[in-house]
């Protein structure tokens, strides 16, 4: 999980690295233009820059930035950013996956109180974002990631770059991770594929929305890609994961990788290139597979 307290001193190095005109490393990436990075750390074209859009939910309109894929209508895919929001390295990040071949809703998970890009990398959340992050978290129960992917999913469903008669993904990173399994259990029906990247709370014993409970009334596949500190700190969780996935018979990997919390994205402090890479590559398998 994140260490607020860490990430506060990391934050302000990085702003004071800025300040001189100093390169501030992996973290700085996410402060380059949008489409100038991608989820390896290296660069590529901004062809596909997205399209901004808003769509209705129960609770308002969301924004949201899409990126038709390349060729045609392609299985879509809902991304849900980690704590930070939309910005650049999620941007990037989106971009890489409809290369792929995919067509990929980037969601501001945040619609209800902001729009766009809050924070325009993690350094500038991590500075002085938390406790505005923490009462935009709030309300995004269980009940209402499960909402917002009802409006979400018939938004996509309408757009010629979609390819209705096939599965969607959902991948979430941090916070996002448990909503991929929302998403899942929201429209089992559409979502077919799901991917946790170092996310936080899949396994709650005391709480029936708890992700690893809802597999039960899913009908996907899954990855759970979980950081090394993360397992550190709750050995069993991976274990129970495991348990759950086998009892609902729902084909999952399960896997720890050599990164700590957020080393899939390449504004954080814990990016690990060739552990993202690994990630990235385990993602488009379970897509191609379930998709």
């Amino acid at each position: 999980m994140c260490d607020e307290q860490n990430l506060k001193q990391w934050a302000k190095g990085q702003m004071n690295r800025r300040q001189f005109g100093v390169v501030a490393g992996a973290g700085a990436l996410a402060a380059c233009a949008p489409g100038e990075v991608v989820a390896g750390g290296d660069t590529q074209s901004s062809a596909n820059s997205g399209t901004e859009v808003g769509f209705a939910t129960k609770d308002g309109t969301m924004d949201a930035r899409f990126f038709a894929a390349p060729n045609g209508p392609a299985p879509a895919v809902i991304h849900w950013p980690d704590i930070a929001g939309i910005r650049a390295s999620h941007i990037s990040m989106a971009q890489r996956t409809a290369a792929e071949g995919y067509s990929v809703l980037l969601v501001n998970p945040y619609y209800r109180d902001a729009t766009g890009v809050i924070w325009p990398d993690f350094a500038s959340f991590a500075d002085g974002g938390w406790d505005r992050a923490r009462a935009m978290r709030s309300k995004l129960s269980s009940q209402a990631v499960k909402s917002d992917t009802q409006g979400i999913i018939s938004w996509l469903d309408a757009q010629e770059g979609v390819d209705t008669a096939r599965g969607i993904g959902a991948e979430g990173y941090c916070m996002g991770g448990p909503f991929t399994v929302y998403s899942a259990h929201a429209n089992s029906e559409r979502v077919k594929a799901a991917a946790s990247f170092h996310g936080g709370g899949l396994v709650r014993d005391d709480d029936p929305e708890s992700p690893h409970i809802l597999l039960a009334q899913t009908t996907g596949h899954y990855l759970f890609a979980i950081a090394k500190n993360d397992d550190a700190k709750a050995p069993t969780d991976k274990t129970e994961l495991r348990a759950a996935s086998e009892a609902a018979g729902r084909p999952a990997k399960i896997t720890v990788y050599e990164g700590d919390h957020g080393w899939t994205v390449p504004d954080s402090p814990s990016y690990v290139k060739e552990a993202a890479e690994l990630a990235f590559a385990d993602k488009l398998a379970l897509y191609k597979t379930a998709l």
